[in-house]
């Protein structure tokens, strides 16, 4: 089902979040120890994938890949509005398509470095 640089599992029940989607700006030190994980959501003919890009050279300080990919997930969606973004990916991306929504830095501690999460652009193209 998966690669192992890609870990897909389903979506949670839609929030109504609202949250800027905009980057934080990361001091010169931030990146250190911290990986940088791609996050996408994969259209299936019967659901939509919240999809996790794990670094081939990640940490050793994830020890467990479910909780890591819990917390990529949650920081995902109180970055976005969970249920416009779905609705947009939905709407506007064909079967078997992967939509990108950018990605999130984080540390082991679970400390969040960086992102660049934002709702795909798309316009039904």
């Amino acid at each position: 089902m998966t690669d192992p640089d890609e870990t897909a599992s389903e979506t949670a029940p839609a929030s109504n979040t609202d949250s800027d989607a905009a980057a934080t700006e990361p001091s010169p030190d931030d990146s250190i120890d911290a990986d940088t994980f791609r996050v996408g959501i994969h259209v299936t003919e019967t659901e939509l994938r919240f999809v996790v890009n794990v670094p081939s050279d990640i940490d050793s300080g994830w020890t467990d890949p479910d909780a890591f990919q819990r917390l990529v997930e949650r920081v995902t969606w109180e970055q976005l509005d969970q249920r416009a973004t779905l609705e947009t990916v939905a709407t506007n991306a064909a079967e078997g398509e992967t939509v990108f929504l950018g990605t999130v830095t984080l540390r082991p501690d679970e400390t969040v470095v960086d992102h660049t999460l934002r709702v795909p652009p798309l316009d039904g193209a």
